[in-house]
This record gives structure tokens, sequence and C-alpha cells, in this order.
């Protein structure tokens, strides 16, 4: 049988194992638990100490997208949450804007700051799109390691395909920075496992799993299933989702 889980945390908001939602409205309606809403997510804290703190491996896999993007939380027995969310796109456009309106207001007779000097740039430096689609990714990272107890994240990786020619080549730079950044970052939180494309088409082949090729419809079959799969590799458990529920969300 499918649930809904609802998150829990503890008086620390420090979290604990969900819970499905019958058990959390007794607990609302005997005063042993509040509830409250955090980035459109239903959860519940609790105003005592809990009678226990044993807690399942929980992991979480990230399948990242240029267009969408899919993450899932899991342990052995169940499903917790299917997330497919709008990846980070329009930076590069607002910065081009935000560049033109600059140089124009200098034209002007009307203050200004003084030009910076150029910098010599550095092979860590991040463009402003890049860094804000990796960020993007940890925020929600973030999120759901305060939602959740979790213990490892399963990353796809993901590279890009070089030819050779130092100009194409290097366009794809700051992709490998960014996520090596991403890496590290994510490292913060919980144990990271990266695990390359093939790997997880293999994984998704021996479970009988098949993907859509449409990757910007919103179902469970186009980003949500691999990501379910990378956690699925971590934590083991049954061969098929036991949450029906997903959501596409921008948080």
């Amino acid at each position: 049988m499918s649930h809904i889980f609802v998150p829990v945390v503890d008086q620390e908001h420090r979290p604990l194992m969900p819970t499905i939602p019958p058990r959390a409205r007794r607990w609302i309606r005997s005063g042993k638990a509040t509830h409250f809403w955090k980035g459109g997510v239903y959860c519940v804290r609790l105003n005592g100490e809990p009678s226990a703190r044993e807690q399942q491996p929980i992991a979480m896999g990230v399948d990242p997208g240029s267009k969408r993007e899919g993450i899932v939380v899991a342990s052995a027995a169940h499903t917790y949450l299917n997330l497919q969310v709008e990846a980070r796109t329009g930076v590069k456009e607002a910065e081009k804007d935000s560049t033109r309106m600059r140089r124009t207001r200098r034209g002007r007779k009307t203050p200004f700051r003084k030009p910076r000097q150029n910098r010599k740039p550095s092979q860590k430096k991040l463009p402003p799109s890049t860094r804000a689609r990796w960020h993007w990714k940890l925020r929600l990272a973030t999120f759901l390691c305060q939602l959740f107890p979790v213990r490892l994240c399963v990353v796809e990786d993901i590279k890009a395909r070089t030819t050779g020619k130092k100009r194409w080549d290097r366009s794809f730079s700051p992709l490998e920075v960014g996520k090596a950044w991403f890496y590290e970052e994510l490292g913060k939180l919980a144990a990271v496992q990266i695990k390359p494309g093939y790997a997880t088409k293999d994984l998704r082949e021996q479970l009988g799993l098949k993907k859509t090729g449409k990757k910007l419809a919103e179902v469970w079959e186009a980003h949500c299933i691999d990501a379910w799969i990378l956690a699925h590799s971590a934590v083991g458990g049954r061969k098929t989702r036991t949450i029906g529920g997903s959501s596409a969300s921008r948080l």
C-alpha cells in the first residue's frame, strides 16, 4: 500500500524518521506535535522528546538536467518524496541586460562607481549562470536534508563532450568546475557517491524500468525514475517505488 509521508523534526528542528498522515494527526490532536509548513511541504514538530531515535538508512538521489531535474528521498522500505523541478535558466540573459544598462548609465552625466581594472581570471571562477545552476541544486539538497535524516547523496555524474579544440573545450570548463564545487558542498551535508550515466542506465534495465523520451513531461518516468534508481542503489529494498505521489515544484 502506498502512503504520502510527513517529515518529522524534534524540538531543535533536527530531522527524524517520517511518519504517515494518520499518525501525525493523532500527535497533533493529543498535543504531542505541532504542524508547520516548510517550502510547501507539510511537516510536524514534536513537542517533547521522541520515544526513539533509531533511524533507517535514507538516501537522496539527484538526477541533474539542463531543463528539468529529479530528486528522490528514499529508504529500503519507502520512497518519502519525489521532486521534479525546473533547472535555473535565463541567468545569462539577465546578466547581459544588467551589463548593458550599467554601461548605458555610465554614458550619462550621473554618478557611477569607477570601472574596475581587468583582473586575472581564475580557473575556479564560475560564470553567473553556472553558479546559479549548481547553487540551486545545493539549496534543494540542503532543504531536503533539513526535513529528512539523509545519510547518503547519490548523484548522476554529467560530463561534457570534448573535441580537442581549445575554443570548444573551454566553454565546458565551467561545467567541470561547477559540479566539483557542488560535490564538495554536498559532502558537508551527507556522504556523497557519484555514479556515471551508463551505470544508472544499467541499473534501470536490471530493474525492468523504462524512462520516457519526453524530457519536459511532468511524469515520474521523466527524471524522478533515475533519481529513484540512484537512491535505490544505495539503500536497496523493493524493486518498485512504494509511493504514488510526486510533485513538480520551484520551492
